[in-house]
């Protein structure tokens, strides 16, 4: 009875497996969704009365599991680099020469895809079974997206017939449909929009539940095979022949070219066609074919030289700029946007368009009322080229002095072209400082993510950062993904966070340009932060590293009513606001600064810093007349140029052994 069960499962399985494959990914569905449902059902009831028969490639399986809390860091098995661009024909021929050159002149071909724009993601298998995906990151390492990975129906859970151990790479993109169902939703929902398809691809992989990616529809092309970091075969198209074969979703337009005449020939012939596919393009990827060559012709240190990405023009209309609003970002920053008359550009009706910042309406001579040039570069949000002609009834405008979410200041720094709003509790900035305040290394609270931060603001819980020190067990279990134990945890990790030394505490508070080293030396000048609070822009100046921007962006925060009302409301929750000082007096480093640059033999940067602060001395981040030494190890960069000009001595990590011993080098 058993194995007919097994046989049975196995058999929808299968079927399950092959209508999946002709749906999305070969766009052929040959049965209805009702059917398609049908067995799915008929399969989910087995599994359910024999789970020891469920396996983690069953298409059941697809989404599956609690939310995580985090993501988990993974290095790549071959570097996955960034592309150059070429803007023009003249830049593609110009690539084309260099590949010529470099080649000593033998024969080879290029490989032409079309360029989409979402989110690269490596996919791993073993034994024929997907086993983990990898976001790019920096491209050294990313971070592992498995179970919302599996949610992409267009991926395969299990291939057949493939090597034993294998990567693919490829694109995670949202098409046309599903991206402005996705914005109907969030308009619905009355969350901020999603600016471009490719935003809206990383927000779907990165997001903690694989059930909200499942819910996005992302599609997955495929367009490299790897084994042991290399390719599979000598070819590229041969490659991605293959992985079609393999039942990876593969992009169909793509050409073998002889030359680069045939190579510019299929750009522009997919220029002119790309209104009619179903997802964005924002240009063509041209590969050398050969892998052989590929290795010949090597990488710089961010790019390829065998591939380029011939980037499209960006499209243009004309229309009027009826008004201007501001948006203030999650970081504080106000940002004017135009609002437009609606005009189609490139299939997509627009209203609105970035402005950017004061400056560049002033550069653009721009007012209320004019007409402009607008236009879509790789599909982001739209900007403002230029004026046109100028309104009959123009009117100007200025930023705001006082934030148009929470009335509190806003202040342009000297040499910035960026305006802020300095309250750290402003709603807008609300869950970005929270954020920045748990952090690791300032206030270290734990379980305080994103997600959970998403839902302690929106359902009004939190309305300051000292709210979080007023949460209760039956605020927090009652929250999505927040169980029992998570919820005493993320207590207790708060609870914990009173005991944070006071340069912690001044980092948290999120004023501009105080970081850790900052926060340090203004806690060891004055002692408690109400000091700091107090002092006058000359005193704060006096602080060792302390210029007149970084004073002036202290006491202006600590002028702004909303921000006292905030450090009042920290300071009843029990923070420290005073500050011993523990820098040991008279060691044979006192008096002396050090710059620590490149990596030293034994010791960590963090060791190497305590051991000097621990001898009396003062470690600082860049090179000056006022330092005494630079410690360099290997990969020393800019900071041991910058020290032989200044004619700063330096030493390595040996020498330096020493001076704490001795306090000579």
């Amino acid at each position: 009875m058993a194995e007919h069960i097994a046989a049975q499962i196995e058999k929808l399985c299968r079927t399950l497996r092959r209508h999946e494959h002709l749906y999305y990914v070969l766009d052929q569905p040959e049965i209805s969704d009702a059917e398609y449902d049908e067995l799915m059902n008929r399969l989910r009831e087995l599994e359910a009365r024999h789970p020891e028969l469920v396996t983690p490639d069953s298409p059941t399986q697809r989404v599956g599991g609690k939310p995580r809390e985090g993501f988990v860091k993974v290095a790549h098995s071959s570097p996955m680099l960034s592309l150059d661009n070429a803007l023009n024909e003249g830049e593609l021929r110009d690539f084309d020469r260099r590949v010529r050159q470099l080649l000593g002149g033998a024969p080879f071909r290029y490989v032409a895809e079309l360029k989409l724009d979402g989110l690269s993601m490596a996919v791993r298998y073993r034994q024929g079974i997907l086993a983990q995906a990898i976001t790019r990151g920096d491209g050294e390492v990313g971070e592992e997206v498995t179970e919302n990975a599996r949610a992409i129906r267009s991926l395969p859970l299990r291939v057949a017939d493939g090597p034993a151990e294998f990567e693919v790479r490829g694109e995670a993109i949202l098409n046309r449909r599903a991206f402005e169902r996705l914005n109907l939703e969030r308009d619905a929902q009355g969350q901020p929009r999603f600016a471009n398809p490719r935003n809206a691809a990383a927000g779907s992989i990165r997001v903690l539940d694989p059930s909200i990616t499942a819910s996005r529809r992302l599609d997955y092309f495929s367009y490299f095979l790897l084994v042991d970091g290399q390719p599979y075969r000598d070819s590229h198209f041969e490659c991605l022949e293959t992985l079609a074969k393999l039942g990876f979703k593969v992009n169909p337009h793509r050409g073998v070219c002889a030359d680069v005449e045939e190579l510019l020939e299929f750009c522009r012939r997919w220029e002119q066609r790309r209104d009619e596919l179903p997802y964005e393009i924002d240009g063509v990827v041209a590969k050398v074919d050969s892998a052989a060559q590929q290795r010949a012709l090597g990488w710089t240190a961010r790019a390829p030289r065998w591939a380029i990405a011939f980037k499209y023009a960006a499209r243009q209309e004309r229309t009027i700029v009826e008004d201007i609003g501001v948006q203030v970002g999650r970081t504080g920053t106000l940002t004017p946007v135009a609002h437009l008359k609606p005009v189609e550009v490139g299939g997509v009706t627009v209203s609105r368009a970035t402005l950017h910042n004061e400056d560049e309406i002033r550069r653009l001579e721009l007012e209320i009322g004019d007409e402009v040039l607008i236009e879509r570069s790789g599909d982001v949000i739209p900007k403002v080229v230029r004026v046109t002609s100028q309104g009959g009834r123009r009117k100007a405008f200025r930023i705001p002095k006082e934030c148009p979410v929470c009335g509190g200041a806003v202040v342009r720094e000297e040499g910035e072209v960026a305006s802020r709003c300095i309250n750290t509790n402003c709603p807008a900035r609300l869950k970005e400082s929270i954020l920045h305040f748990s952090a690791r290394g300032i206030m270290d609270i734990d379980g305080l993510g994103e997600a959970l931060v998403d839902q302690l603001v929106d359902r009004g819980l939190v309305a300051s950062v000292a709210d979080i020190y007023r949460l209760s067990f039956e605020q927090l279990v009652d929250l999505e993904r927040m169980a029992k134990k998570s919820s005493e945890k993320l207590l207790r990790n708060i609870d914990e966070s009173r005991k944070q030394p006071l340069p912690r505490v001044l980092t948290a508070l999120g004023i501009r340009f105080v970081g850790g080293r900052t926060a340090e030396l203004l806690a060891e000048t004055f002692g408690s932060l109400d000091a700091i609070a107090a002092a006058g822009q000359e005193e704060l100046t006096a602080a060792p590293e302390v210029g007149p921007k970084v004073a002036e962006s202290i006491h202006r925060f600590f002028r702004e009513p909303r921000n006292q009302e905030l450090v009042e409301r920290l300071r009843e929750a029990g923070l420290k606001f005073e500050h011993l000082v523990t820098r040991p007096k008279g060691g044979p480093l006192e008096g002396l600064t050090f710059v620590i640059t490149g990596t030293l033999p034994s010791l960590t940067r963090e060791e190497a810093k305590a051991r000097i602060e621990a001898a009396g001395g003062k470690v600082t981040g860049s090179v000056s007349q006022k330092t005494s030494y630079v410690v360099a190890g290997e990969e020393a960069g800019s900071k041991l140029d910058k020290a032989r000009t200044l004619n700063v001595p330096v030493i390595d990590q040996a020498r330096l052994l020493k001076m704490l011993t001795n306090g000579s080098p």
